[in-house]
């Protein structure tokens, strides 16, 4: 009996030693009005609900080989393979269109005519907002409203026609972030936050003059004309957007949508941001951790002889792969994460400082480098990792795994982005 005892307290132990492994959690009862001298913990916010980003997709957390799965193309050996870890993210499915980018430019036009022409309203805790119901009864074509915004219409000498038009060196976007880099090594309590915030206003219009500027003795201007402002455009990719725009449209992504959210009483979200390098081509990878291009294999064509990306085939026949510029950006089959146009169409802008020997030092858990580079610093300093290849590319820098830079200043008629936002995965359908 002893021993039939002894056996059903082992077989207990087992299932509870087994059981906990699961790592199962309980629910926590707070929110109480009275602890009656307990503790019972207080929530951040009162409502709480995650919304599925649209136009985005989850990547799950996990490892993979970061670097040059195939041989060195440049020699330039500035990526060598090593395993690293990174965390779940969502990510941009497409790279940003001009559709998208334009929500981006239109906000910041009704926000500066929506100053000048008095639609603000003081709320109250005691600071002035931009009264949005009135801006958007804005008349454009109004005389009375064209008089009132006269400070953001070209000039006179500067009109075609006479035509009274927006002046777009004037869209600016008053861009305001806080450097976590530079507050994490301050070991002074004393010091203010105001010393490490950043404050400055960033010019936001795409720069379209790039399709002329970027192939000396080539004909390109009807890009330049209609490629942002005609609506056969509107789902391709934007481009002539250098990385400081970039940038700001993610903080005005955030502000966005942490507004609508703070005006439901609901709880803010995380940021919207330029992806690093290693988020990059782990996402680009798909999962399948040593093939050289998105969708897996070591070739540009699929079994049917079919070109798999959009970029400069053979010796030039550019309009081979289905475009003889961009295409849409939800143009060919997606990777196994579902992620279009990770390899060609447009390179894409990260968060990432390039440096030639990063992949050094740089850590194994979500690997990074950054750095605000200043008006005053040296070019060098202000160079920025480009990913993934565009149109006018050969096929070598479409692959997972090349790295090249481009100077956060600088505007290219095949570079554009998409943004990455850390938000846990969205809760299966039936449960909470």
């Amino acid at each position: 009996m002893k021993n039939k005892l002894f056996y059903m307290v082992a077989i207990t132990a087992i299932a509870t030693t087994t059981t906990s492994c699961k790592m199962l959690g309980g629910k926590n009862k707070s929110g109480g009005t009275d602890p009656k001298g307990q503790l019972i913990g207080v929530a951040p916010a009162s409502r709480w609900s995650l919304p599925k980003p649209p136009g985005m997709v989850y990547i799950n957390p996990g490892t993979f080989h970061m670097g040059p799965s195939d041989e060195d193309v440049s020699y330039a050996y500035t990526a060598r393979n090593k395993a690293v870890s990174i965390s779940g993210f969502w990510m941009d499915a497409t790279e940003i269109t001009n559709n998208e980018y334009r929500q981006f430019t239109n906000w910041v036009r009704d926000s500066i005519a929506g100053h000048l022409m008095g639609y603000e309203k003081q709320a109250s805790d005691g600071n002035t907002y931009l009264d949005w119901k009135k801006i958007k009864t804005i008349k454009w074509g109004d005389k009375a409203t064209l008089e009132k915004i006269d400070a953001i219409i070209v000039t006179p000498d500067n009109r075609i026609f006479g035509k009274k038009e927006i002046d777009a060196t004037k869209m600016e976007y008053q861009s305001e972030i806080f450097d976590y880099k530079a507050a994490a090594q301050n070991r002074d309590a004393t010091i203010p936050r105001s010393k490490f915030m950043i404050k400055k206003p960033v010019k936001i219009y795409p720069d379209t003059l790039c399709w002329i500027r970027d192939f000396s003795y080539s004909y390109n201007e009807p890009m330049a004309k209609q490629y942002y402002s005609h609506p056969a455009f509107g789902n391709y990719p934007v481009v002539g957007v250098n990385w400081k725009q970039a940038t700001a449209f993610c903080e005005w992504r955030t502000h966005f949508l942490n507004s609508y959210l703070e005006g439901k009483k609901r709880n803010a979200e995380s940021d919207f941001r330029l992806p690093t390098e290693a988020q990059w081509e782990y996402a680009a990878r798909g999962g399948r951790s040593q093939a050289s291009y998105p969708w897996g294999g070591y070739y540009l064509r699929n079994k049917k002889g079919c070109l798999l990306a959009n970029f400069k085939p053979g010796r030039g026949n550019y309009p081979e792969d289905g475009g003889l510029y961009t295409v849409r950006a939800d143009a060919y089959w997606p990777n196994d994460f579902g992620l279009y146009n990770m390899a060609g169409n447009v390179a894409e802008w990260t968060s990432s400082l390039y440096y030639e020997g990063a992949y050094n030092f740089q850590h194994d858990l979500n690997p990074d480098i950054r750095y605000n580079a200043k008006e005053t610093d040296k070019p060098r300093d202000k160079r920025k990792v480009l990913r993934g290849g565009s149109w006018k590319d050969v096929g070598a820098l479409l692959r997972c795994g090349t790295r090249n830079y481009e100077y956060q200043d600088t505007a290219k008629s095949y570079i554009g982005f998409r943004c990455v936002i850390d938000l846990p995965p969205a809760p299966k359908k039936g449960k909470k």
